[in-house]
């Protein structure tokens, strides 16, 4: 809820984008036993950017980030520090900031209706699949040797459209139930 009297963040936006930091973290500590496992990270930004808005929900991600490259646990498997996200899993994690700065430009640009939230998250997963990619691939030929984009993908996304699909439809629900909640929207 941001207010035109002053341009300074109120203390409950910061207890909120504090708040939904922490979510994000418990997020990415559930694993979900598949195929290939998955976690609910994406969803936690889902819902931090659609609940909070997009500058404190982008606030929220920055925070969870910061928090993991300091050393707390707050990452996949209860991994920290700025060694996980120079492996080749980080580009993914760092790419969590590019999806929440996807989903304020649209918000910024279209508004907060549930299609345009739905479609950020959307184009928002795409940029975090191509900047984690990309990373992954990078780390890999650095680290064992060139791969494909193909396999790239086999490996580290198209596991994952289904289970994301289904985050950001469940994301798009809670969303708007808990910022109405919350009386955030």
């Amino acid at each position: 809820m941001e207010t035109s009297i002053s341009p300074k963040m109120r203390t409950v936006d910061m207890a909120y984008i504090a708040i939904f930091a922490v979510l994000i973290a418990i997020c990415s500590w559930i694993s979900v036993p598949a195929t290939v496992p998955f976690t609910l990270q994406t969803f936690g930004v889902f819902l931090a950017v659609g609940v909070l808005g997009g500058k404190r929900g982008t606030l929220a991600v920055l925070v969870y980030l910061l928090l993991g490259i300091v050393g707390l646990p707050v990452f996949a498997g209860f991994a920290g520090g700025i060694g996980t996200l120079l492996g080749s899993t980080g580009g993914y994690i760092i790419g969590f900031l590019f999806s929440a700065l996807v989903m304020w430009a649209m918000e910024r640009l279209l508004g907060k209706k549930t299609w345009v939230l739905g479609l950020s998250m959307v184009l928002g997963l795409l940029v975090c699949y191509a900047f984690g990619t990309a990373w992954f691939m990078a780390v890999y030929a650095n680290t064992t040797g060139t791969i494909g984009l193909g396999t790239a993908l086999g490996w580290c996304v198209i596991p994952f459209l289904l289970p994301d699909f289904l985050k950001i439809v469940l994301a798009l629900v809670a969303c708007r139930r808990l910022a109405a909640a919350l009386k955030l929207r």
